[in-house]
């Protein structure tokens, strides 16, 4: 059992632990080709997102120059519509700003709102500016500051992203709380000096047996309850 003290500033990662990003690109995918079979639209999601994964990791790599999110969800997008034998135009521009319209999981936005009149919080995302925009207006998160991974040309876990967060926060990295649904990403956070919580989310990346985070929580609630109310993490740490 831990509890999170010494926080000063919360920085939160949007995409999959804010919203849902497979639901999301599920209800796009199903709407730009007709597709009734969620078995088939779920195929294509994960086209899409092996395609988007497997670029940004090219970047990381040096292999490919920085491309936004943007540019990788339309590329994606063309993926799958040839794949579909989506033909329209309009659909398949529509569709490669899917990731503008992720649903926010149930708690996010009220978690967001009750979190952020005891700290500042900030959005640190891997989508690109206009795309980051667009998603907060569309789920209603608002943050003290959002911040793209674009700033930094690069993609978590580069330490460079969570650098953004550092600078914006102004205060030591051990007083800087990074909380995000996938593991590899709070790593990531770890590596620069950032305290580190984990929220399960259905489409996360849960931590292995040899992670040691501050805190792991079962819903956004907790996190926020233990944080603004002096409650104890729930789970070992």
């Amino acid at each position: 059992m831990a509890e999170i003290r010494g926080i000063e500033v919360v920085v939160f990662d949007v995409l999959g632990t804010m919203v849902d990003e497979p639901g999301g690109l599920r209800s796009a995918v199903q709407e730009a080709t007709g597709l009734p079979d969620a078995a088939v639209a779920d195929e294509l999601v994960a086209l899409w997102q092996q395609h988007c994964e497997q670029e940004q990791e090219r970047v990381r790599q040096g292999l490919r120059p920085y491309a936004s999110t943007e540019v990788l969800d339309a590329e994606a997008a063309r993926l799958v519509a040839g794949r579909a034998g989506v033909t329209d135009p309009e659909a398949v521009a529509r569709l490669a700003t899917a990731g503008r319209r992720l649903p926010p999981w149930p708690d996010s936005a009220a978690g967001l709102e009750r979190l952020a009149r005891r700290f500042p919080v900030l959005g640190l995302s891997n989508a690109g500016r206009t795309a980051l925009l667009h998603l907060n207006a569309h789920a209603g998160l608002r943050w003290h500051q959002a911040l793209s991974a674009e700033a930094a040309l690069a993609y978590k876990p580069a330490p460079e992203v969570y650098r953004l967060a550092l600078d914006s926060a102004g205060c030591p990295p051990e007083r800087v709380l990074m909380v995000a649904a996938h593991a590899w990403d709070l790593r990531g956070a770890q590596a620069a000096g950032m305290r580190t919580a984990y929220v399960h989310r259905p489409v996360g990346d849960p931590p292995t047996g040899s992670d040691v985070f501050d805190g792991r929580f079962d819903e956004l609630g907790e996190l926020v309850g233990a944080l603004t109310e002096g409650q104890v993490a729930s789970g070992p740490s």
